[in-house]
């Protein structure tokens, strides 16, 4: 198909495709002659993977082709894999530097409770995150208390758990696929889930009318 029709057909403007390539987010068409390229159902799939991640995930150009850069060259080791999906990816918590001594010390008291002993050896970005988001926490007066933090955390490894375990095995790129894929565009459903959670909760509980 030519520019026109793989435009068409993937609701991306011309001028916008044009731009992906430019960028290397897409990869060139099949030269048929010096003003001509041919595109197939695999431009159309990139296409949709790379509106998905700039849409719904929010990553900007350059976020989105470290993201495709990782599963077009994606390391050995499956575990490997993973962490290094991750580095390419924003940060959960935004900001930089260390977060305060105590909500340091909260952070890391929480994983040990947890047992996430590699998580912790592993993702030091992630970890000073953790602590930043602790102390943000703390700052505001909102408690949550060690077996608060501790729940969260249990939550978070029942759905790791399901995640990882449907984990493809059969290819390394596949996998890449569905890691970042998973943490891009599953974080927002989570995050909705949770508020929605809240509100039929909250419904029950605090609107229940008197025994």
């Amino acid at each position: 198909m030519q520019i026109s029709e793989l435009s068409r057909r993937s609701g991306v403007a011309v001028a916008t495709v044009k731009y992906y390539l430019r960028e290397g987010l897409l990869p060139e068409g099949a030269r048929v002659s010096a003003t001509r390229s041919e595109y197939d159902d695999a431009h159309l799939r990139r296409l949709a993977l790379i509106r998905a991640l700039i849409g719904v995930g929010g990553l900007g150009v350059a976020g989105a082709k470290a993201v495709l850069d990782e599963i077009d060259d994606p390391p050995e080791s499956l575990h490997e894999m993973i962490g290094s999906a991750y580095t390419r990816l924003p940060g959960a918590v935004p900001g930089a530097g260390a977060a305060p001594e105590g909500a340091a010390d909260r952070a890391s008291l929480l994983l040990r409770d947890l047992g996430w002993d590699a998580a912790e050896r592993e993702c030091a970005d992630e970890v000073a995150g953790l602590a930043r988001a602790i102390g943000a926490i703390d700052a505001a007066g909102l408690e949550l208390s060690r077996e608060d933090l501790a729940a969260y955390g249990r939550a978070m490894g029942v759905v790791a758990q399901r995640e990882v375990q449907r984990t493809p095995s059969e290819s390394v790129p596949a996998a890449v696929r569905y890691v970042v894929l998973g943490t891009v565009l599953v974080e927002p459903l989570l995050l909705v889930l949770r508020r929605l959670a809240h509100v039929e909760t909250s419904q029950r509980l605090l609107d229940a009318p008197p025994p």
